[in-house]
């Protein structure tokens, strides 16, 4: 296998619009897609001393992004469920500004929560059995059961790009289906 080497100078001319629509698919906004393509650059030139040249400059570019996608998420997901409570109060010795950080309680869910949850499982089955079969495996598959990319590629002997095109199609079709059968 031959040693790959990295030529930083000439990134951006030969991954930016690779790395720009990788990001962009998973984060559907612009702006941020731009952001993590640098970072993804900033990253890779900070750590190209590490780069042991296995893979092609390309590979290790994809795999410095998709660490920076997961960091987004974890970023955005840490911050939902979060809301500031000021409370000004006073008593007979003292009076202030209290403040109390809420986070979402997972516990805090009715039986009438559960059995919408239940619904909502039984219709996104129902409809996974009416879109197109190839369509609805692949999105199990990935979505559901939660295989890599690679591994969903090679069971149906498709591309990463033909990939998320078709999740995109199977997750138009199935929420066409549960706006007629669940909502």
């Amino acid at each position: 296998m031959p040693k790959h080497t990295l030529d930083p100078n000439k990134w951006v001319d030969k991954y930016a619009d690779y790395l720009f629509n990788y990001a962009i698919v998973r984060v559907n906004d612009r702006e941020i897609a731009n952001d993590l393509v640098s970072e993804t650059f900033l990253a890779g030139l900070n750590s190209k001393d590490n780069f042991l040249g296995k893979a092609s400059e390309r590979t290790w570019l994809i795999s410095i992004l998709k660490r920076k996608v997961i960091d987004y998420y974890r970023r955005i997901n840490s911050q939902k469920g979060k809301a500031e409570v000021r409370i000004n109060y006073s008593d007979d010795e003292n009076t202030g500004e209290w403040l109390e950080e809420q986070v979402a309680d997972d516990f805090d869910r009715s039986a009438e929560d559960e059995m919408e949850n239940e619904e909502l499982r039984l219709a996104i089955l129902e409809c996974l059995d009416e879109i197109n079969p190839k369509h609805a495996a692949i999105f199990k598959m990935k979505t559901i059961d939660g295989a890599d990319t690679e591994a969903v590629c090679n069971e149906f002997k498709i591309t990463p790009s033909n990939l998320w095109v078709i999740i995109h199609r199977a997750r138009t079709a199935l929420a066409a289906c549960l706006e007629k059968k669940w909502l």
